[in-house]
């Protein structure tokens, strides 16, 4: 029997014919792994708790950042410095009390995957890399778990249910993920904030869906969004015989981490710290500063004394380069993805001293940040 307290918190959900009593008992017995504490797993997170999701467990290793309060609604500017696991838990619990929250303050790695995805009813997949993707899909397969996928990018989302045999694993639809250096950081690319809400609204639905056993989950079904023209499509996906996971030939036998990376590596570039560059503009030192960002970008802030070439227009633009060949040249962007390949292309063209600005120009305002907030007072 329902407490007095959870007859009053879930009265709309008890009220709704084909829902009831009986799924809302259901929800209340059920797990849930939130593998991602960011864009995706926030509004999923907190629509899950509210719905009365008797045990939700969240693994994340990364700390809440100033740049993530924009899409990341679970956190607040007071969480600015503390783990996302804690920071997400506060906010469950603020939400719904009587909620069971289980903490990993980690990585998600083959070593605990399986482990962590068997413990569980359901996994919802609100990771931002590939590797991580592909891992949850191959734990949640091999533990026989479903799994609910979504992911953004720019202005357009997806989701997606992978349970087979009903319906394709994530390695039927995408075999291998992209090269790396062709599809860049969320830090890089940009996000719309309330793009990850949608996206991570449906992943709650479905999981709701799948526990209580209404409607009809998103197996064998690929949901597309465009947040630009307001659109929803959905795709017919079917499970793939040739899956080297869940075909008839299996190859992966264990959940094992891809090989990838978002950017491109060093590429044998030289690298520089923001302190390193604090350094060498108090200094007499001479040297030239290329941002390579989009003139959208640096309208909303720039390093002062730069020169603006976007890397697109690099090649064709290098001529005006050419008085600072033998030159220390600083190559710039947002995040350091864009500008480690402007500086591996004019040290391939006589630019011997080019370097990279490691982390980019955000990470030279969290410089600034950091120093304005931790100084005293004048």
């Amino acid at each position: 029997m329902l407490t007095v307290d959870q007859q009053l918190r879930y009265a709309r959900h008890i009220a709704l014919e084909g829902f009831g009593f009986q799924a809302q008992q259901t929800l209340l017995k059920s797990s849930v792994l939130l593998v991602g504490a960011g864009g995706l797993g926030s509004p999923a997170t907190i629509y899950l708790a509210a719905a009365g999701i008797g045990r939700i467990g969240i693994i994340d290793d990364d700390v809440v950042d100033l740049s993530n309060l924009q899409r990341q609604i679970i956190h607040r500017t007071c969480d600015t410095g503390v783990t996302k696991v804690e920071s997400a838990e506060r906010a469950i619990l603020d939400c719904n009390p009587g909620i069971q929250v289980d903490t990993f303050d980690e990585r998600f790695t083959e070593s605990n995957a399986r482990e962590l995805v068997g413990s569980y009813d359901l996994v919802i997949d609100g990771a931002d890399n590939f590797p991580t993707r592909y891992l949850i899909n191959d734990a949640a397969y091999l533990e026989k778990r479903p799994v609910v996928h979504g992911s953004i990018y720019h202005f357009e989302g997806q989701a997606a249910v992978f349970n087979p045999p009903a319906g394709p694993c994530y390695r039927c639809i995408f075999p291998d993920p992209p090269k790396p250096g062709t599809v860049p950081s969320c830090a890089e690319a940009g996000v719309l904030g309330v793009l990850p809400g949608i996206i991570g609204v449906v992943e709650a639905t479905e999981a709701i869906k799948i526990l209580t056993g209404i409607g009809e989950p998103l197996i064998g079904r690929l949901l597309t969004y465009d947040a630009l023209e307001m659109r929803f499509r959905t795709l017919k996906i079917n499970r793939s015989t040739r899956c080297p996971l869940c075909g008839d030939d299996p190859t992966i036998t264990e959940a094992k981490t891809i090989e990838w990376a978002c950017d491109v590596g060093d590429l044998n570039v030289p690298q520089m710290t923001v302190d390193a560059y604090t350094q060498l503009r108090q200094s007499d030192e001479k040297h030239f500063l290329l941002d390579v960002r989009e003139a959208h970008e640096i309208e909303a802030g720039n390093i002062a004394g730069h020169h603006h070439i976007p890397l697109r227009q690099l090649e064709e633009r290098i001529g005006e380069l050419a008085a600072h060949k033998d030159d220390l040249v600083v190559c710039q962007c947002q995040s350091g993805w864009r500008s480690q390949k402007a500086a591996e292309f004019l040290r391939n063209n006589g630019f011997t001293k080019a370097v990279n600005l490691s982390g980019g120009y955000l990470a030279w305002l969290q410089s600034i940040h950091n120093k304005t907030t931790t100084e005293p007072p004048h």
